[in-house]
């Protein structure tokens, strides 16, 4: 279930209905720019204490996402491979190949890919309605012991796919859905890849991983990479205890990071299972509105009386504010406020404050505020580059045009939109998509409506 939040933060419905035809022109599917791709990737070093980065690296490696504990520490032991099957796609090729770049080079592991024969990690393109035919709340997953989701299917409860079990890696599916978008299919491969080598927890409260089920960064972090290269440290091995692997941890984060040495450690209340269990249920399908309502509210009660000034009360704040503003957006707005002030006081959050800028944004511009939203969607620009996330750029640029039409610049704001195209093209995929994305974002301004 890693993509249910992140689908959720880039729909602006709610701000205003999408109406049946575009106020502008409909570009022609064959006149759509080409996609475009990110570069060099920009990677920020971690920041924080070893002690934390310390007590974070038991936490993802010996519980499991249900809070189960795990009796061993896992790895590969040796040289990994890695091969596609299925319906893969250009972009799934082109980004695995520069993921594996990013792991040799940044956390030192021996891993490449290969075209034929066996592989220890085999990446099963297939269909979202395989998906959820397997795994019915899942975006895409990764499983011990199998190389083909119809494996899968056959040895879903035998003790050969339970990770509990497991006490060295040897063969590991991952299983990808090949008719998404081309941003759905590489924030899979990242997050699914990245748990098949180490970690297969995820915790609420890292603010800089994709190893959090909040969805905000979605291709591997500088922490991350410090995560997995402390995974494959020689110091440890399969099989050891989490006692051993404690006693060896400060020895290994000093030699990786001796920045986190001089950083003093801080104190991290724990997520409580019903606030977690609260978000599921909000962000998650399966819930009528109501209920997932409820859940956000409770998830937003739940942060403030545990008393937190972090990224979780701020994401509580967002997702209730997503919940209500189709019916009370002037109280959303109150909400987004609140989540904006809380990050602007935690050093890293300039990514989480980008997605709700887009919240916010739209709301001003369903206002007639074209500068004001300019003023809040201009900073953040860069930092949806930087996060190499096509579908938040896309939607920034596409509400900074409306804004400019607002303002009177017409010129630049069709400059702006020709130029989101490409970015919304990887981000959303299809020209259906991207065409539907262009007409919900162009009816928010008060401009469509009196055309």
């Amino acid at each position: 279930m890693k993509r249910l939040a992140l689908i959720a933060a880039l729909v602006l419905a709610g701000c205003g209905d999408t109406p049946d035809t575009p106020t502008r022109a409909t570009i022609a599917d064959s006149t759509l720019p080409p996609m475009k791709a990110f570069g060099a990737p920009h990677v920020r070093p971690p920041v924080g204490s070893n002690v934390n980065i310390a007590a974070d690296f038991l936490d993802l490696h010996f519980e499991l996402e249900s809070g189960r504990q795990l009796d061993v520490f896992t790895r590969f032991e040796g040289p990994i491979s890695v091969r596609i099957t299925g319906r893969a796609t250009p972009s799934l090729r082109a980004d695995l190949r520069a993921l594996l770049g990013r792991l040799q080079r940044e956390a030192n592991i021996n891993i490449g890919e290969v075209t034929g024969g066996e592989a220890n990690i085999t990446i099963e393109a297939v269909t979202r309605e395989d998906i959820r035919r397997a795994l019915p709340q899942a975006a895409c997953f990764v499983v011990p012991n199998v190389t083909s989701i119809d494996e899968y299917r056959r040895n879903r409860y035998r003790p050969q796919t339970n990770w509990s079990l497991l006490r060295e890696r040897f063969r590991l599916g991952i299983f990808i859905p090949a008719d998404a978008a081309p941003q759905e299919i590489r924030d899979c491969l990242h997050e699914e890849l990245a748990q098949a080598l180490g970690p297969l927890n995820d915790l609420y409260q890292l603010p800089d991983s994709v190893f959090n089920d909040d969805n905000v960064h979605t291709v591997l972090t500088g922490y991350d990479m410090l995560i997995l290269r402390a995974t494959y440290a020689p110091e440890l091995r399969s099989g050891m205890s989490r006692h051993e692997v404690a006693a060896r941890l400060p020895g290994i984060l000093s030699r990786l990071n001796p920045r986190g040495d001089s950083e003093p450690p801080t104190a991290v209340a724990p997520t409580p299972r019903a606030w977690i269990d609260d978000v599921q249920t909000a962000l998650g399908p399966g819930s009528a509105f109501e209920a997932r309502r409820r859940a956000a509210a409770d998830a937003a009660r739940i942060a403030q009386e545990s008393g937190w000034q972090d990224h979780r009360r701020a994401f509580s704040h967002y997702m209730l504010g997503r919940m209500i503003q189709g019916y009370d957006p002037a109280l959303a707005q109150q909400h987004y406020s609140s989540a904006l002030a809380l990050l602007e006081r935690v050093p890293g959050t300039e990514l989480h404050r980008a997605f709700i800028t887009t919240q916010t944004a739209a709301y001003s511009i369903t206002q007639g505020e074209g500068a004001r939203a300019l003023r809040q969607i201009d900073p953040f620009l860069p930092v949806a580059a930087r996060a190499e996330n096509a579908a938040l750029l896309a939607t920034l640029m596409l509400l900074k045009a409306e804004a400019l039409e607002l303002a009177g610049k017409s010129e630049a704001a069709q400059a702006v939109r020709l130029d989101s195209l490409g970015w919304a093209r990887y981000g959303f995929g299809s020209d259906h998509a991207v065409h539907a994305k262009m007409r919900e974002i162009a009816a928010l301004s008060p401009r469509s409506r009196r055309l």
